[in-house]
């Protein structure tokens, strides 16, 4: 018994060693829910994380949510309290898989690829697609997209007084530059 554990945890490290990792500490992920008339709303992390398994195009990122930025600290404190509530869901996390990836077809030349996964933002997980442009330059992994996410999605509450004043589609862009580790 003692065997089998040995060798599995061996054949373990040897396929997270051999596994081609890419990963980034200052992804950047925005967020924008402006409506014509009003206020930006508009916020930035320049710290997501992010990491890509080349070798089978599984990604996660991850964000702590209070490291989103608005123009207005009056606005990062509402988000931060009332909507985000980040005391309660300190982060947001993506899991996913870059559909048909393969590493060996990366070149300087930017290829569209779908991105389909689960973004848990406020305790709730939701199915999203993006479409991410992806290329490899000087032996980094560039990749930038976007998707749409709905606040009501996620159990997110916008007050009726501001409601008219705040998309109900939220765009979310991200652009990572990742290196191997």
């Amino acid at each position: 018994m003692k065997r089998l554990i040995v060798m599995s945890a061996v054949l373990f490290f040897i396929g997270v060693v051999s596994a081609q990792k890419y990963s980034s500490k200052t992804g950047s992920v925005t967020f924008e829910a402006s409506l014509p008339l009003f206020e930006d709303v508009y916020a930035k992390d320049d710290n997501n994380i992010v990491v890509l398994n080349a070798d089978n195009g599984e990604i996660a990122s991850v964000s702590a949510v209070k490291n989103f930025h608005f123009k207005t600290k009056l606005m990062e404190e509402h988000f931060n309290e009332s909507y985000a509530e980040t005391a309660k869901y300190p982060k947001t996390t993506f899991k996913g898989k870059i559909v048909n990836f393969d590493k060996t077809k990366l070149t300087a030349s930017p290829q569209k690829y779908n991105v389909q996964g689960t973004l848990n933002f406020h305790g709730v997980d939701k199915a999203v697609s993006s479409a991410a442009t992806i290329y490899a330059k000087d032996g980094k992994v560039y990749m930038q997209g976007g998707f749409v996410a709905r606040p009501a999605d996620h159990n997110v509450t916008i007050p009726k007084m501001v409601s008219k004043k705040v998309a109900e589609n939220v765009n979310v862009q991200y652009n990572y530059v990742m290196a191997k580790p």
